[in-house]
């Protein structure tokens, strides 16, 4: 079996999943409202609430909520006659954690500060259910 990282299948879907995640945070607007959703925490925020905070039109907004939620980084769950809008934190550990998972070769000290910032922001995120 081939071990060359571009031919390993076994890793086929998380590069997939990693290009769909990042491609969907790659719009100002999307990146702004995930952001704007993790601040939020897991309470998340009514669709409303975040077009009037981003500036976006009800059409907009619906489209980019819809990429980001395609790429399994924002969940949703209606209360009422709202939806309401969260950020999944699990999703983005698991990106981050993808990206960094070899990190420096092996040397901690060049890898050092994203493991730092990591560390500070893991006890703001709520376990995966």
């Amino acid at each position: 079996m081939l071990t060359n990282y571009y031919f390993d299948y076994t890793r086929t879907m998380e590069i997939s999943t990693a290009v769909s995640r990042l491609s969907a945070l790659a719009h100002p607007t999307r990146l702004e409202t995930y952001r704007l959703l993790i601040k939020a925490g897991p309470e998340g925020l009514p669709a409303g609430r975040i077009a009037e905070l981003t500036g976006s039109l009800p059409n907009t907004l619906s489209s980019n909520l819809s990429s980001l939620s395609g790429a399994g980084l924002v969940q949703s769950r209606r209360e009422g006659r709202s939806i309401i809008y969260s950020a999944n934190f699990g999703a983005m550990s698991e990106l981050l954690a993808f990206l960094v998972e070899d990190c420096c070769n092996g040397a901690p000290e060049i890898c050092a500060p994203i493991s730092d910032t990591l560390s500070r922001v893991a006890c703001c995120h709520p376990e995966p259910a």
